[in-house]
Formats: structure tokens, sequence, C-alpha cells
């Protein structure tokens, strides 16, 4: 890839490297010593990002440096999840609700200087969900879910396109708001192929400049960019994959901007120098339980998980009040959806003990698979720890396997069977539908390509996810909803463990700088003096 600033690109690259000595060095005596290069943000991103491709990949560590490179058709308003005008400036829907006419705004190019039009929309599209397109095989694309109700999609004239549904899907707008609805060049695609994901072109405020792996993600200032121009000359994400780490590089000053920082160390971030950032989102942190096999083949097994873990405890000691406990699937982040009648699961020892003797599952070994960190994560070890020793106080017998994050979700997406009985697992998402459509279903078994990594099945959960999607009626959806919610707490396919707030730490030289309900890193507003 040609660049048009070698000189700019030099001094980015020069910053980056004398950051990741820093780093190597470990931290400075005074901060000044470690102060990052002027008009460059240099964010701490908790894991190295798998591709660059936003259709290829899944984490929201990866979605954090993917929206300030590329756009999708639309977005989600600032401060809220409700959809707005992206590249396209607006939209027409039939009256059945099963035709999406959008408007593409003019005068729109990618990174590489191709026009951004109709034909491009539906050559990502296409990619993604026709397997004879001819790189379709540059994915695979995990959540290609998120479009299986398109039937075809039609470039009627270069600023408009068409696409029309199999069926009414009520997350559709939502979806395209989604990172894995967010556009790239098919210039670059052609050119790049299957390392298109190392080298990503979009329309976005900012252009890539390099990747450096386990060291940083360069991006730049887009100065072609059709909307207002970023305020920050370019942004440098590295890869701290221990939170202590990153805690110490920011109170260094080796990096502006860290993101989930762990509760113990908030207290350090409040003398003045920086700025703590929190949002409420639709956020879940649970265990997935291996329903296909083992113990927890045994719906009593998991409800006594349910009871013996102290969730009040994980909240409040581990994460210290910076999450509640969770009752369900669906996060209270989406109020008209979620079930607020329904309660938590008590911490009841008593009830697992009885409930493990019912099933004759004392003694039983438990192979638990724990990240080192990852997206959502709050303290994984921790609380991995805190849930082990909770879980052997009623009789199981836990073995913890660690991982770090990559690694972990190659060995939990792919499902749980001959390998582990439970693991941990977190989840951000946009619409009520998205977890439990994903996650939950029979058809979600990770060899049909979902992510139900645990094997759950209920016939009747899988009716009410396929009705709720196709509802236009918002109120019919959120009953729908609610019954499913009911089932599934009883089923206790999974441990529900919490609900986080979001945060992030900035020094006293960002300004502007927001977090989203999306979970998104909305970088191109936000100043450094």
């Amino acid at each position: 890839m040609s660049f048009r600033h070698p000189t700019r690109r030099g001094f980015l690259a020069s910053g980056m490297s004398s950051l990741a000595a820093l780093a190597v060095t470990g931290s400075v005596p005074g901060r000044a010593q470690a102060a990052t290069p002027p008009g460059v943000l240099v964010v701490g991103q908790i894991a190295e990002p798998k591709a660059l491709d936003p259709a290829a990949v899944t984490a929201v560590n990866d979605f954090r440096i993917l929206v300030n490179l590329y756009e999708g058709l639309t977005r989600y308003r600032p401060g809220t999840l409700e959809v707005a005008p992206g590249l396209a400036s607006d939209w027409t829907i039939s009256d059945d609700g099963t035709v999406y006419t959008f408007t593409l705004r003019e005068n729109v190019r990618f990174h590489d200087g191709t026009p951004f039009d109709a034909e491009a929309v539906k050559f990502n599209f296409d990619r993604m969900l026709d397997e004879t397109h001819p790189y379709h095989d540059t994915g695979p694309f995990p959540l290609a879910f998120f479009f299986g109700s398109v039937a075809r999609i039609e470039a009627l004239d270069p600023h408009s396109v068409r696409f029309t549904l199999k069926e009414p899907y009520a997350p559709f707008l939502s979806n395209l708001a989604y990172p894995t609805g967010l556009l790239v060049s098919p210039q670059a695609v052609r050119q790049h192929g299957h390392e298109f994901g190392r080298n990503p072109v979009g329309t976005g405020p900012f252009r890539f400049v390099e990747w450096r792996s386990n060291e940083a993600v360069v991006i730049e200032r887009n100065p072609d960019y059709w909307g207002e121009k970023a305020a920050t000359e370019a942004v440098i994400f590295r890869p701290i994959t221990d939170a202590n780490t990153r805690v110490a590089e920011m109170l260094a000053g080796g990096i502006d901007l860290m993101v989930e920082v762990p509760p113990a160390s908030l207290a350090q971030f409040r003398d003045g120098r920086f700025s703590i950032v929190e949002q409420a989102g639709p956020h879940l942190w649970f265990l997935i339980l291996n329903c296909k096999e083992g113990p927890f083949a045994d719906k009593r097994v998991r409800q006594a998980a349910n009871y013996a873990i102290n969730k009040e405890a994980i909240a409040n000691d581990v994460l210290e009040g910076t999450a509640t406990v969770a009752a369900g699937p669906i996060p209270p982040a989406f109020n008209w959806a979620h079930d607020d009648t329904l309660e938590p699961y008590p911490y009841d020892p008593e009830r697992a003990r009885a409930l493990i003797e019912e099933a004759g599952a004392v003694g039983a070994r438990l192979v638990f698979y724990v990240t080192e960190g990852g997206s959502g994560m709050l303290d994984p070890l921790p609380m991995g720890t805190a849930i082990q020793a909770d879980l052997e106080a009623v009789g199981f017998d836990v073995e913890i396997r660690t991982f770090e994050w990559n690694t972990f979700l190659a060995q939990v997406n792919p499902g749980l069977a001959g390998k582990a009985d439970m693991a941990e697992m977190a989840w951000m998402t946009n619409d009520p539908d998205t977890l439990p459509y994903l996650a939950l279903r029979t058809e979600a078994w990770p060899d049909t390509g979902g992510f139900n990594s645990g094997y759950y099945s209920n016939p009747t959960v899988d009716a009410l996810l396929e009705q709720a999607r196709t509802s236009t009626d918002q109120a019919e959806r959120a009953q729908l909803y609610r019954e499913m919610q009911a089932i599934v707490h009883d089923d206790a396919p999974w441990v529900f463990v919490a609900n986080w707030k979001q945060n992030a730490v900035t020094s006293d030289r960002v300004k502007n700088f927001r977090l989203e309900p999306s979970f998104l890193l909305h970088l191109a507003s936000v100043v450094k003096d």
C-alpha cells in the first residue's frame, strides 16, 4: 500500500517505536519522560486485534479500531443505540417490512480513491452472504447471521441500493449500524484477498497507516473525509494485555487513554491528572455451561451452579461496584425488552448442595476455561478464582485452565464438547435479539456456525426467538422476549453473573472523549492538547 504522506508516516512510526521501547523498559520516574507525541492519541487496548476486516471479526476490542476506519449505511446516534443515517442519507421501508431502499451519500470515496456507490454496497454484502461470490473465501464471516434475512441486494443506480428480505426482520437497521455492517473497499479486497484484514480500506475519518504485530496499529486523519475532519492527527492503538501494565503505562504517561480499567485501580486516577469516564450499556458477563455432556447436562446441576456462586460478592468486592448482578440473557439496558420481574438466582449454597446431591453429582470434576483478558471480560482471573472457590465449597472439584484472549476464543467458540464443562464469556450487543439468537438457539450450535458453545437446546425458546425477530410490533417483541427469558432463567444454560458499566481513563491532555452505549470507541472528535 502506498502512502501520500511519507514524512508523517515516518514521524508516526518513530513515535510508535519509542513508545514500544518504553513498554519494554518499564515505567519511568517522571511523567514528562514518557509523554506521548503531540497530535497523536495513544490508546491502550486490551488485546492484539485478530483482523481489521469488519466482516471477519467478532470482538469489541477489534471493533473499537474499525469504527474509526470504516462506516456503515446507518450508525448509532451519539449517546444512544438509536439508528441514524450513515453512508445512507435516508431510506424507505415497504409496508410489509421486507424491502429497504437506501439513498447513498454522493461524493464519498474509499481511502484508496475508489468511489463509494451502490455497487460497493452490493459487493460487501454479497461477499458475506453469497457462497458463490468470488471473494467469499476471504472469510469466514462469523456474524453473517446478522444479515441472514437478506434475500437479494440490488444496485438500482449509483446512489440507490435495495435490500429485499425473506421476511420482516426487526433488528435490520440496527444490525447495519453494528461493526459487521461496516463497508470495505471492493478494490482493496480484490487487491489483497486473504490479506485484506492486514490492509484495511474504508471511508472513515481515519485511514490505515500500519500494523506492527503485538506492538501497535496506527491510523491517521483522512484529509479527504466527506464529513467533519478528525480533530487529532493520528491514533496509535497499543495492545497491552496485562491490566496492571496498562495501568502503569497510563500513570507514567505512556498512553493517553485506556479502556476497561480494573475496578481496583480506579482510585489511582482520582488525582486531577486524569478523567474517569463511565457509561452503562447492554453488557452481560456469564458462564457458558456444557449442556451436552458431563455434570451440566442435568438442569439441576446447572441451577446448582447459579445458586452456588456469590454474584453479589463478585459485583461489590471483585468488581468494586462497577457492575450489577445479572438475572437473565437480556441486559437491563434494553429496558423495553428486559423482564425486570425476573430475579437473579440468590446466593444459596445449601440449595446448591441439595440439587447436586439429588442429581448424583457430588464431587463432580469441572474443567473451567478462563481468559487472561478480553473484550468486556472485566477482571476475568479474579472472577474465575472466586467462582472456583464458590463451586468447590458446594462439592465440585474445579480445574481452571487459562488462555490469552484470542486463543481462548479459538477454544470456546467451536464448542466446549470434549474439552471443558464451563467457560467465561461476555457479550456487548446492539439489540435484544442478538445474544440469544446467536448463542441460545439449537440452530446456533457451533457445528452450524453459531455461538451456542454449550449446546443448549429448547424448541420453545427457538420458536419465541424466531417470532420476536420477525415482529414489527415492539410491544409484541417485548412480550416474546419476556417469555423466552423466563424459560432460559429456569433452564439455566448459563450462570448469569453481571451487567457491567464500562469505563475508561484519559489523561488531562485529552478533551471531548465520551464512551458510547454501543461500547464502540469513536475518536474523530477527540482533541489532544
